[in-house]
């Protein structure tokens, strides 16, 4: 059996009195793997408590054999916000300097990561600069030095063109292609077929959890929103 890089029991998360997760039993390994839902279904606390900045009301997160947000994950995990975690006055090159520095990273590490994330012609560039596919792909950058075993991406191509969505789709499998774990949370449904595992949420449950060709089969769907939808109506209220 495929070893675990995260482990969820039990996880409930309450924010502003109301319940975002309950009980959420989970278990994630090696490729990618998509968490599918719309918006304000709870997947950015999820991921918030899989990476360990999430106030957790009950149950374990562990990742790699830690407790989540334990210090020897730090330098284990990239995590990708919804928000450019770049300065915008600086180049993509002293971001990355900057970022290796507060890691402890050589800075063989700054020319590694601009190269996977192909922005070589763009170095030297000012970040407030770049289109928004480019930065995007700039705060992925920052999150691959290092090399981490766990990468957590929270809609990381929100508001880009397919264009651009697709390539980011091909990076997240080089990646994990390299050995990581690649966790991508996204509300389009469409980029479920990118995903090697499939979780879909609703509601902070996990609602299916297969690959997308068997949660299309179980569902007697040819796309995923369809299926979608149709677990959505039969699963309890």
């Amino acid at each position: 059996m495929m070893k675990s890089t995260v482990e969820v029991s039990g996880l409930t998360v309450v924010r502003g009195g109301r319940p975002v997760l309950t009980g959420l039993d989970l278990v994630i390994g090696k490729g990618v793997t998509g968490l599918l839902g719309p918006s304000g279904c709870g997947k950015s606390t999820l991921l918030r408590s899989i990476v360990g900045v999430q106030r957790v009301d009950s149950g374990t997160v562990s990742v790699l054999g830690e407790p989540a947000g334990s210090a020897p994950l730090r330098d284990r995990i990239g995590y990708v916000t919804q928000d450019s975690s770049v300065y915008l006055d600086l180049s993509v090159t002293e971001n990355l300097r900057f970022f290796a520095r507060v890691l402890g990273v050589g800075a063989d590490e700054v020319d590694r990561a601009v190269e996977a994330v192909d922005l070589t012609s763009h170095r030297d560039a000012l970040a407030g600069n770049l289109s928004g596919g480019q930065l995007s792909r700039v705060s992925l950058a920052v999150a691959l030095l290092g090399k981490p075993d766990l990468l957590v991406l929270d809609e990381p191509t929100v508001g880009l063109d397919p264009v651009l969505r697709r390539d980011l789709w091909e990076l997240f499998h080089r990646i994990a292609d390299a050995g990581a774990t690649v966790l991508v949370s996204s509300h389009v449904m469409d980029e479920a077929e990118r995903c090697d595992r499939l979780l879909l949420m609703r509601e902070g449950r996990i609602i299916a959890d297969d690959t997308p060709a068997a949660i299309k089969a179980a569902a007697g769907a040819d796309d995923i929103e369809t299926a979608f939808l149709a677990l959505v109506e039969a699963s309890p209220a």
